[in-house]
Formats: structure tokens, sequence, C-alpha cells
């Protein structure tokens, strides 16, 4: 089940919201734990009892974690181990078999939805239990609230534990919370369903053409890197806002990542959970920046080799992740020239070719495709076709708005009129209506049943 479906719209939400607000305090998270199960069995029937099995271990491992090391290690492996079983046997038997030119067997299972995420929050978890940052949960029904929250489990944002154990245990919940949530949900859908699903149509048009010329590649890119971003920065949208309608505060997970000026500050910017979680779980306790030269570019390598395998076991994700890394060391390189604001507006572009250059690798099935595409965008092939002039002439005004609508002008615009106090009762009033519009517009494109896939699903 998706978030962005007429069954979650109009028959699940409804019914565990009603559910949660008639039921006692007491019963509320034992309510809100079921539904979610249903909520994750509904999607991946098969593999609910994987879900089952990581609460129940982890509760365990919680209890005896603490000043023990060793217990750490072993949760820790047999959260990842499961991750490995799942993400990466096949990718590894696959190789070794071409390597060595054998025929070793392969599991070839299917990947459990929001099988990173959840295994992540786990992880999570048992550390911060470890470097006494946060208590073990005595409820398993509280931990398994933690671990399968419905809001967040498919794609995220990575919720810590540390940030939510206080509010799983007790929460308010206001009418001006509601409100926000209910605001906050209707902005990830409209994002989701009119945005990045239109932008879908041309970049799939480009990704999957047999004669792409360079104009229509560099269409594709555009729309696919607005795409992933609407898509993506969507779905969090929806996760907040369902989890503050049910009294937990998610962390931002976007923050406008397309004007970063830098390869670090898009880092900071873009899937912050994800990059918070490698700092913080992985680059800082082998030593972070406070090290020798070369111990620092081994940390950063395996932190981007890390993160660009978490999206999935293909060389092409492998690369993805190289990339960023040596865009990084780059970086390093030549800080001390962004003070020279020529410079800086040169690197800002630079920035941005290769973060989307690296994103089409990202959208590719395999990592010759990837490098194909981006040959097409470097010159090769045919310069313009009837494609580029029919996609442009149809979709000019969805790239237009999408490329406004990913930059803070709209809020700031906002910030500037409502100092007049007129514009501010008028913004006031009109907010509803614009809400129930995105709202309805939304729901006419499921109802037609227009494509309607999550990229960050297959993670």
């Amino acid at each position: 089940m998706i978030f962005a479906s007429m069954t979650f719209l109009f028959v699940f939400f409804p019914i565990v919201l009603i559910g949660y607000f008639i039921l006692p305090t007491k019963l509320k998270n034992v309510f809100l734990f079921i539904a979610s199960l249903y909520f994750y069995a509904w999607g991946e029937p098969t593999y609910i009892y994987l879900m089952i099995f990581s609460i129940c271990f982890n509760y365990i491992i919680g209890l005896c974690v603490e000043n023990r090391k060793d217990i750490l290690f072993f949760g820790v492996f047999i959260n990842l181990w499961i991750l490995f079983i799942f993400k990466y046997e096949s990718f590894i038997i696959e190789n070794i078999n071409e390597i060595f030119n054998i025929n070793l067997p392969s599991l070839n299972l299917l990947l459990p939805i929001g099988i990173s995420f959840f295994t992540f929050q786990a992880i999570t978890y048992l550390v911060d239990i470890y470097r006494k940052e946060a208590k073990a949960q005595i409820n398993p029904i509280n931990l398994g609230l933690y671990i399968s929250l419905f809001p967040q489990l498919i794609a995220g944002p990575i919720v810590r534990y540390t940030d939510i154990s206080k509010q799983i245990d007790n929460r308010e919940i206001t009418l001006d919370s509601l409100d926000y949530g209910c605001r906050r949900f209707i902005v990830g859908l409209g994002k989701k369903v009119i945005l990045a699903n239109n932008l879908a149509i041309i970049s799939q048009v480009a990704i999957q053409s047999q004669e792409l010329s360079v104009s229509l590649a560099w269409l594709g890119m555009i729309a696919y890197v607005l795409q992933l971003y609407y898509d993506f920065s969507g779905y969090s949208d929806m996760a907040i806002g369902l989890g503050k309608m049910f009294g937990f505060s998610f962390a931002e997970n976007f923050n406008y990542p397309y004007i970063s000026k830098t390869v670090s500050e898009f880092w900071r910017r873009w899937h912050i959970s994800l990059a918070t979680f490698f700092r913080d779980y992985v680059y800082f306790p082998m030593g972070g920046s406070k090290v020798s030269t070369p111990r620092l570019y081994l940390n950063l390598f395996v932190v981007w080799s890390l993160t660009g395998l978490w999206h999935g076991g293909a060389w092409q994700f492998f690369a993805w992740g190289m990339l960023n890394f040596i865009l990084l060391l780059i970086e390093r390189k030549i800080r001390p020239y962004l003070t020279n604001k020529y410079f800086a507006v040169f690197y800002q572009i630079y920035t941005m070719f290769f973060i989307f250059l690296g994103m089409m690798i990202f959208a590719e099935t395999s990592l010759s495709d990837g490098i194909d595409y981006i040959l097409t965008l470097l010159g090769r092939g045919e310069l313009v076709s009837l494609n580029f002039y029919r996609y442009l002439n149809n979709y000019y005004l969805l790239i237009f708005f999408s490329i406004i609508f990913a930059t803070p002008i709209i809020p700031k615009l906002k910030t500037i009129l409502s100092k007049y106090e007129w514009l501010k009762n008028f913004i006031f009033f009109v907010s509803p209506i614009v809400y129930i519009l995105i709202f309805m517009v939304s729901v006419s494109y499921l109802t037609i049943g227009a494509h309607n896939p999550f990229i960050y699903f297959n993670f």
C-alpha cells in the first residue's frame, strides 16, 4: 500500500485515524502498532515475518546491549546480515560467477519493501542504547511501533530512536498539529502525483529511448532530477505530515538541495536522514576529519561506498557513490578559492552539473547504460529530435513550475507579502482553498490510474 493511492487515502488512513482518536491513551500505541503491521503486510505479506523477527530480535538485544560491546557487535551483525542476504547476495554471487567462470547458485530473493530503512532504524536503537544516549525500551509494543511505524516505514525518513523515544511514551496532539500535518501531507501528495508522476513521462521516454538525441537527453535529465526530488521529498513530506497527525515530530529530510553551492552543502540538504546516519554512525566513529589525510580519504571512501551500495547491490550505485567521493575530494582541494565570488558561481554550476550526471547513472538499470546516457549528454548522437520538440512543447510549463517550486522562491515571496496586513489576511483565507485544490487534482490523477511509482521503494 502506498500513500498516493485511493485505498490509503479513503480507507486505511481514515479508519486508523478515527480508531486512534476514539481509543483510550493506553491502547493507542497497541492500535497504531497493529495498523502498521497491517500496512506492511498489505504490500509485503510474504515478509511480514521478517519485520516481526526484527522487532523481537532487537528488543532482546536492546535489553542486554548496554556496556556490552560484544552484544552490540552481534546485534548489528545480524541486522546487517539479514540486509545483506536479501539485498546483496545475488549481486555478490553474480560477480563471483562472472570473475571465476563458475556457476554458484543464488537465492535470488525478492527485496522486502523498506528493509534498508527499518534495518538502519534498528541499528540506531542498539547503538544509541550502547552509547547511553537512550534507554532500552521495556515495552515490546513500543519498540515494535518504533521499527514498524507506518508513516516512515517504507521510504523514510530514517528516524533515530533518540529523536522519538519520548514521543513514543508520551505525545500530545493539538488542532494545530493536525492542521499542519494535513497540510504537509497534501503538499507531499501534490509533489508526488501532480509533479513527479508527470515528470516521469518525460524522463522515461528519454531513459528508454533507443535513438536518444542530445537535446532529448538533456530534457530527460532535467525531468529526471526534478522527478527524483519531488518523488522522494514528496514521500518525506507525506511521512512527516502523517507523523504529525499522530503526535510524532520527524526531522526534515530535504531542504531545497538544488540551490546548493557546493557538494558538501548538497548532502546537508538532500536525504538528510541518510547523510547524518552515515556521518554519526560510520564517519565520526572512524575518526571523522580529525585524522591524517590518508585516513581521512579512507573514511570518506568507506562512507561513500556504503552510501552508494545502500541504494542497491549494483555497480551503478557503487559508481554513483564513488563520483560523490571524488567530488568531495576535489572540493577539499579547491575550498580556499570559493571565497572568490566569480569562482563560487562557476563552482555552483559545476557542482549541480556533476550531481545531475551522477543521478543519471543512478537512473539507469546498469552502469553501462548510465555511461551511454552521459555520453549522449556530452554530444554523442543526433543533436535534436522530433521527440524533443514534442515533449518540450507539451510539458514546458510543468518543467518551469517544477524548477520554481524546487527553490525557496515561493516561501520567501510569502514572507515578504505577509508583511502587509491585507495580503497576510488574503493568504490566510486563500491557503485552504489552494490545499483543497491540490488534493482534488491529486485524487483526480489517482482516479484515472495515472503512472504512480515510488522510486525509493526499490531501496
